[in-house]
């Protein structure tokens, strides 16, 4: 609190450093998975490429998905992009979700991107309410 004249009269916001390194923790992990899996889905051997066959889109969507990932996961690293990456990669984590209950009718498989999904929603929200 800002103390004046002995009136608390604002509230004084800090951060601890203990909210600053989880969030900075909490945000290598995303950058790192994200990147990972980006990455591995310009590999002509995944797992990725009969999947991707599968969606039915083309393999053009898988190394878009792969980029989008690696973006986000560069962005996630950078406090002013922090946000705008955790939304990009919520929104493959969200599209991920659809494909498998939509296209593949396997809503059991949509359970893991979703779990993600909240994850990241998560991070997303710490990380914001740290970098005020």
């Amino acid at each position: 609190m800002i103390v004046k004249d002995g009136f608390e009269l604002v509230p004084a916001e800090t951060r601890s450093r203990q909210d600053v390194l989880i969030t900075w923790i909490l945000r290598v992990a995303v950058a790192v998975v994200f990147f990972s899996v980006g990455r591995s889905k310009f590999d002509s051997t995944s797992m990725w490429v009969k999947l991707f066959d599968q969606i039915g889109f083309g393999q053009w969507f898988r190394y878009l998905t792969g980029i989008l990932q690696i973006a986000g996961a560069a962005l996630v690293l950078v406090p002013r992009t922090f946000l705008a990456g955790i939304g990009l990669l919520a929104c493959t984590m969200a599209g991920a979700a659809v494909i498998w209950i939509v296209r593949f009718g396997a809503p059991g498989n949509a359970i893991i991107p979703a779990l993600v999904l909240a994850g990241l929603i998560g991070v997303g929200i710490h990380g914001a309410h740290v970098d005020r």
